[in-house]
């Protein structure tokens, strides 16, 4: 059974989640911008009982405070703080998207905290020509709204499974429904992590898990390619009628491929 369970690390209370069970191998689960560590219940449901799923409201999402610092070394301190204060590592760390690049970067500034990575469409390359925007324009959008309806209203634009996410991510806080993020926060937040990321992907040695959806425009085929080839001990899994959400768009395979992963490391 999952635990809602808050944790004061640095002055900020953070929320996540504890799949458990708690004799499982531990795993780290990390969203992506606009998500929540509660997105990951597939994931803990289906690694169970040989995995524990442990998935961070990462800061300005979900349960944890908002506001910034937004700067992607601040993630990264967050999760091993996380990891530290719960004497887990070293551990598997999972992310999609940005969470995947906060995963990939741990590794690389704390290797001792990380057992392997495995990570949904996390470019090693946020911005520039060779992908496509990186800033999803949530500036207009409301915090919050009396009925699901509005919320639903604001996204279903963007088609599925792009809006499936946001609205499987909302919640009811007992006066009307919201978005688990401030927009404010997530558009500082998605401009701090436009960069080049190479040398913390290059950065550490660890097994790899690179899964990518063949119809993403934030990680381009080539990319994902060009980052298996460059690093030792990364395995590339492409998915080419899916996008940016794998874990939405081809769930069983997803699984599958997470699965078949972790069975090959060396038992902790």
């Amino acid at each position: 059974m999952s635990a809602e369970l808050d944790v004061l690390l640095d002055g900020r209370r953070f929320g996540y989640v504890d799949f458990g069970p708690q004799a499982g191998i531990p795993v780290l689960a990390l969203h992506g911008h606009f998500g929540r560590g509660r997105m990951f219940g597939f994931l803990g449901e289906a690694l169970a009982p040989e995995y524990r799923v442990l998935a961070l409201d990462q800061r300005g999402h979900g349960r944890t405070a908002v506001g910034g610092p937004f700067d992607p070394d601040e993630y990264v301190a967050d999760a091993a703080a996380f990891v530290r204060h719960l004497g887990l590592g070293p551990i598997v760390v999972c992310g999609h998207s940005m969470g995947g690049i906060i995963a990939y970067r741990l590794a690389a500034r704390h290797p001792e905290l990380v057992r392997a990575l495995v990570l949904e469409e996390s470019a090693a390359v946020v911005g520039g020509p060779e992908v496509g925007p990186a800033v999803l324009d949530v500036s207009h959008w409301p915090r919050g709204a009396a009925g699901r309806e509005q919320l639903a209203a604001v996204v279903t634009g963007f088609g599925a499974p792009v809006a499936d996410y946001f609205l499987d991510n909302t919640e009811f806080d007992g006066s009307g429904w919201r978005f688990p993020f401030d927009p404010a926060d997530m558009m500082a937040s998605q401009r701090a992590l436009i960069g080049d990321w190479w040398p913390d992907w290059l950065g550490s040695d660890c097994p790899a898990l690179l899964v990518h959806g063949g119809r993403s425009t934030l990680l381009p085929t080539a990319m994902a390619r060009a980052m298996t080839a460059r690093r030792p001990g990364t395995t590339l899994v492409v998915f080419p009628e899916s996008g940016h959400f794998v874990h939405l768009e081809e769930r069983a395979g997803f699984l599958t491929a997470v699965r078949d992963f972790l069975g090959a490391l060396p038992r902790p």
